[in-house]
């Protein structure tokens, strides 16, 4: 997910493989097949999503771990 760049759209196929990152994307609504928009990039490495009309902060970190295929920009 560290590629998305701002206003740019994609689809989840990957979470991470530890158990419990995996519970924690899926509790915050991030799932196989969901799409999502980069509503922003901030210092640090911390990317906002927005998926299902709801912003969420990754951090660096997860974000790492969360593979995604990325539409062309519009």
């Amino acid at each position: 997910m560290l590629d998305a760049r701002r206003r740019m759209s994609g689809t989840i196929v990957s979470l991470p493989g530890d158990a419990t990152l995996r519970s924690q994307c899926i509790r915050i609504g991030l799932s196989i097949g969901s799409s999502f928009v980069c509503i922003e990039r901030l210092p640090g490495g911390t990317i906002v999503v927005e998926t299902n009309r709801q912003e969420i902060a990754l951090g660096n970190a997860l974000a790492k771990t969360i593979g995604v295929a990325l539409e062309q920009r519009t």
